[in-house]
């Protein structure tokens, strides 16, 4: 993390410290929740930290530690290619990686905020890398399990430089009258209710690379 005397300076010169600067972009993410069900923050991942992520994941990309994504929970789990084709990596402070600890850290303050602006009462989350290889996608789904709602909101952070709209892989949101088209540029987050909208990953037409996960509760 950023240490919390590191000054941003705006438009006008107002000067502002870092915890400042975080509470700006978690109001982004959530106003446009609010406003759009569907929350969108450009710069939620510093370059720094969305960089060091995306060299994580490509270690463990080149290490062969990924694994097939599947769909459902527990031993509801099913893996099929022909409706989810990416690949995970969990996320865990047993790791000691001091980037996967910032982004906890980052995480820790945005669900602090949530809760005592929007009495959300989360109570955990949890995270993992996903890989999207050439010509992968996620069919249509919903986030939050039937036999479990504990799943609340649903988090993306993207760690993909340079994407263009050729490229593809973008986050699609089925709302009630209209679909929603979400470009996975780096470090870019979205943030939407877990069983209320449906959302699919297009097919990506280079790798693809994101930090994805659920705020929980109980």
């Amino acid at each position: 993390m950023q240490p919390n005397n590191v000054i941003f300076t705006r438009p006008g010169n107002r000067r502002i410290g870092y915890q400042s600067h975080l509470q700006t972009i978690f109001n982004e993410l959530i106003d446009s929740y609010i406003d759009n069900k569907v929350g969108i923050a450009e710069d939620f991942l510093s370059k720094s930290l969305a960089s060091s992520l995306k060299s994580n994941l490509i270690s463990l990309l080149e290490t062969n530690q990924l694994l097939s994504a599947g769909t459902g929970n527990d031993t509801a789990v099913v893996h099929n290619k022909l409706y989810r084709s990416d690949s995970i990596y969990w996320l865990d402070r047993k790791h000691n990686d001091p980037h996967e600890n910032d982004f906890f850290d980052l995480m820790d303050g945005f669900v602090e905020h949530l809760n005592r602006t929007c009495y959300t009462g989360i109570t955990g989350y949890e995270f993992h890398y996903a890989f999207y290889k050439t010509g992968s996608f996620y069919k249509k789904h919903f986030d939050q399990f039937r036999n479990n709602p504990s799943r609340q909101y649903s988090m993306i952070m993207y760690l993909n430089t340079d994407w263009t709209a050729t490229d593809g892989g973008e986050l699609r949101i089925h709302n009630a009258n209209h679909e929603q088209d979400i470009s996975p540029t780096n470090g870019k987050s979205v943030f939407f209710k877990s069983s209320e909208l449906e959302h699919e990953v297009l097919l990506t037409n280079k790798p693809r690379m994101s930090v994805t996960g659920w705020l929980k509760v109980g």
